[in-house]
């Protein structure tokens, strides 16, 4: 069996540094060059395979086998969930009920534009998340905004920033679904510790939201706003996160948040009803068609996203393994796996592909099928859905499969380890430096999930060498690139193609980037906040 060698180049200092040849590549072609990231993936494998031969003495054939599990990996455990995810949205806007649900949510989101803020760029949005992704609440969110009276360039900013909460969560649990799949920690753990710190962070963003489109005295007279907003969607997400899994979060948090904000304005709404900017309005914008109210409409606007809590909290739940004995994820079919010994915990360490076929993202396609029974949709409809599908994500699919596979020789090699004993040396000021690690990845990358590939290895090793709570760095690498995503070229390009600054993104990154600072720099203490107060919480 391949044993790592932890400093092959003899000096701790320049073995680190042609262990970040791979990063540095990625994201040079990312940032650097605008490759497309599914190309970029492909030639940085390309580069990292002989790097770790060569410089890492790593057995070609084994090496090849780990780039192959990993590929695999990616294949099956986030193309499968997110194209079935993808292809639920699209269902819904090509039959017309996602225009039907939106409608519906304007109509109920009344004139008061700190109200319509937290319903469709908060609540709304995270469940846009959770379910796509990608970019995609920025654009739905964004033009309803600029459509409201915000902004344009307001309007993006505030889609982006109100997606800093659930972007961890998004794509039906992808980021996190990523993470454990590279660090071989528990997923339910892990989606735990990801839930405990997300549950703080999303304490601050609805203040700045309303602070955004209404001012300071705006937000001080809207302050129940905020509080109800981040609570509900707390006390949605949390539960989800720590006892169901990564799958459902965004969007059980999003739908009570919703909900409980639609309870609050029924009983109090602030005293002035204020347009952007805090300027009170003495009329109120005609509403939307009285039909979209309808109880019908209503139920049939909210129907598929009742059947995807229902059959994926069932399906990937405590609840069969508690009642029927049966755990549909973990069941295993087959798995292929090469082992090394560990350069750092001098024990076997696998590169597994665990062929799971009912697995979540399974869960999702079965969700997607009693849809098609509810909705009903023509052949010509389905053709439509997954053309429109595979244009969207043909080059995020192929992501998949090249990130992981690149993620897997990296750690295979040995040059993961490496890295971390050299970071490692930094000390445990590295909690600091963690989410700020995170935040510049997905800032290069564009990816979250990409994110948690590359980085969450060295996170995870960089923790034990430390012996830090085991589960602390992966998850702040995780939240650390949900806050850096307002900033990601890629992530802004989708976000900004339903408005006036397509190929202007580089001006709305602009515009972001200030408040991003700040939601790291709340991030570094909710994180420091676990480190030296709730530490067994990001324990096994």
């Amino acid at each position: 069996m391949f044993q790592q060698n932890l400093v092959p180049a003899g000096s701790l200092g320049i073995t680190v540094l042609i262990s970040l040849v791979p990063l540095a590549v990625l994201l040079f072609l990312l940032a650097g060059v605008r490759m497309t990231a599914w190309l970029a993936t492909l030639i940085t494998g390309v580069i990292t395979i002989p790097v770790g031969v060569f410089l890492w003495h790593a057995p070609f054939r084994a090496t090849l086998q780990a780039y192959w599990y990993g590929s695999l990996t990616g294949v099956w455990v986030i193309d499968w969930i997110t194209f079935w995810g993808l292809i639920i949205f699209n269902t819904l806007v090509v039959t017309g009920d996602f225009e039907r649900f939106q409608k519906w949510m304007i109509h109920h989101a009344t004139a008061d534009v700190r109200i319509q803020t937290l319903m469709l760029a908060w609540a709304f949005g995270a469940l846009l998340e959770g379910v796509v992704g990608f970019g995609f609440p920025w654009a739905v969110v964004a033009p309803v905004l600029i459509a409201l009276g915000i902004a344009d360039l307001d309007a993006i900013r505030v889609a982006a920033l109100a997606n800093n909460a659930p972007v961890s969560f998004g794509a039906l649990g992808a980021p996190i679904l990523a993470l454990s799949a590279v660090t071989s920690l528990p997923l339910l753990s892990l989606s735990a510790s990801v839930g405990h710190i997300v549950a703080v962070l999303a304490l601050f963003p609805t203040w700045v939201l309303l602070y955004l489109v209404s001012g300071w005295a705006g937000m001080v007279e809207a302050w129940p706003l905020a509080i109800v907003g981040s609570l509900a969607y707390i006390a949605g997400q949390w539960p989800v996160a720590r006892y169901w899994g990564p799958y459902l979060p965004d969007i059980s948090g999003s739908l009570l948040s919703f909900w409980a904000l639609y309870a609050l304005v029924q009983v109090w709404k602030p005293k002035t009803i204020r347009g952007f900017g805090g300027v009170a309005l003495t009329q109120t914008p005609t509403a939307v068609a009285a039909n979209s109210d309808s109880k019908v409409g209503a139920f049939r606007a909210w129907l598929p996203y009742i059947v995807l809590l229902v059959v994926v909290g069932i399906w990937t739940g405590p609840w069969l393994p508690a009642y029927f004995h049966v755990n549909l994820p973990s069941y295993s079919l087959q798995k292929w796996s090469v082992s090394a010994i560990s350069s750092v915990s001098h024990k076997p360490s696998a590169s597994t592909f665990n062929f799971n076929p009912l697995s979540g993202g399974t869960s999702i396609l079965v969700s997607w099928l009693v849809i098609l029974l509810c909705l009903r949709p023509t052949g010509a409809q389905l053709k439509e859905v997954f053309r429109k599908t595979f244009r969207q994500m043909w080059g995020a699919l192929l992501v998949g499969f090249f990130i992981f596979g690149l993620a897997y020789a990296f750690v295979f090699t040995g040059m993961a380890n490496s890295l971390a004993f050299g970071l490692s040396k930094i000390g445990p000021a590295f909690v600091i430096l963690c989410p700020i690690l995170g935040w510049i990845g997905v800032a290069l990358s564009g990816s979250n999930t990409s994110t948690n590939a590359m980085f969450g290895p060295v996170q995870a090793v960089t923790g034990r060498l430390l012996n830090l709570p085991v589960l602390l760095l992966p998850s702040l690498n995780s939240v650390g690139a949900e806050v850096g995503k307002p900033v990601a070229p890629q992530t802004a390009s989708v976000g900004v193609s339903t408005t006036r600054f397509v190929r202007s993104e580089g001006e709305v990154i602009r515009h972001n980037m200030s408040w991003t600072f700040v939601m790291l720099g709340y991030l570094v203490l909710v994180g420091l906040l676990f480190y030296f107060c709730f530490p067994k919480v990001m324990q096994l």
